[in-house]
């Protein structure tokens, strides 16, 4: 049985929850600058590790190496480490301005690495003020980014048990900076048309995916959740019902959906997670017309080795 998984309430962390993920929002540009390109933006995501959220190693802008930005969530402080040794730290404070925090992470990657240009505006968000100019977002409460970053941790350790058995291409459980979600995506290998022509549907969605990810909470469904959508999916996807009793499809989102109240009331929240992944997995891939053993092998029976 599962120790009993954290409260996640929205209401409560609203406003620290936008200057958190605004923060998020420069690791990821710095990603974007300076990683290779990948298939489906893979290089733009970030990882959720013990410590919070960070980028993967990043090609230093002046050759010297390679640079990792990352959210310390436990001392409560933004880092900037060279491949060298050398590390630069910038305290995450209760009223401190997302403006503030961004240009003294941009400064501390210039003086280890090399400067840096990001594109400051923000991207899929209500706000539009540039990173760098904006005071509004200050709000930063230690103990409810504590909460969360515990809520988190078993979120992203449940999806990553569930991706793990799956023998076709799949990502590790990315932390994506513009949704502020955690998410696993499975592909079939087929490709695929993308819903719309906006730059990120239009590059991350070329190809016939399912994706499983829980999110904190936003303003479209302010509570902690579980999520997985197909794509493309078939007419009436959303019909099925699935497993546990109280998954449930919501038009407005075009998911399905759990909420995580629903799992921590579970005496086994990890298995009620798993249980809906793979129910929502197993109903995508039969719907869709996925390969039948490449499904089954996210259940735990791998295709047998020929």
């Amino acid at each position: 049985m599962s120790v009993g998984w954290p409260s996640a309430s929205y209401d409560r962390w609203a406003q620290t929850c936008d200057t958190l993920h605004a923060h998020t929002q420069v690791l990821g540009k710095l990603a974007v600058r300076l990683a290779a390109p990948e298939p489906q933006l893979q290089h733009a995501a970030l990882r959720l590790t013990a410590r919070g959220w960070e980028t993967a190693p990043l090609p230093a802008p002046d050759g010297s190496g390679s640079v990792v930005v990352a959210l310390d969530l436990r001392h409560h402080e933004a880092v900037a480490e060279h491949s060298g040794g050398r590390a630069h730290r910038v305290p995450l404070t209760p009223d401190r301005p997302v403006a503030e925090v961004t240009s003294e992470v941009l400064a501390a990657v210039a003086e280890l690495a090399g400067p840096v240009q990001i594109n400051p505006v923000p991207q899929e968000v209500p706000w539009t003020v540039p990173l760098d100019e904006d005071y509004e977002h200050a709000r930063y409460d230690a103990g409810l980014v504590g909460e969360y970053f515990a809520a988190a941790t078993q979120a992203g350790l449940a999806l990553a048990a569930f991706r793990a058995p799956y023998r076709g291409r799949s990502t590790p459980v990315n932390a994506w900076w513009g949704s502020f979600d955690l998410a696993v995506m499975m592909f079939s290998g087929a490709p695929a048309d993308p819903p719309s022509d906006g730059f990120i549907r239009r590059n991350a969605a070329d190809a016939q995916l399912i994706e499983v990810g829980w999110w904190p909470g936003d303003p479209r469904y302010p509570k902690a959740a579980f999520y997985a959508y197909a794509h493309p999916a078939v007419p009436d996807f959303g019909r099925a019902a699935l497993a546990p009793d109280s998954a449930r499809w919501d038009d407005a989102l075009g998911e399905y959906i759990l909420d995580w109240d629903d799992i921590r009331a579970a005496p086994d929240p990890r298995a009620v997670a798993l249980e809906f992944a793979r129910s929502a997995f197993s109903h995508a891939c039969r719907t869709c017309g996925w390969d039948a053993e490449l499904a089954a092998s996210a259940e735990g029976k791998p295709p047998p080795v020929r």
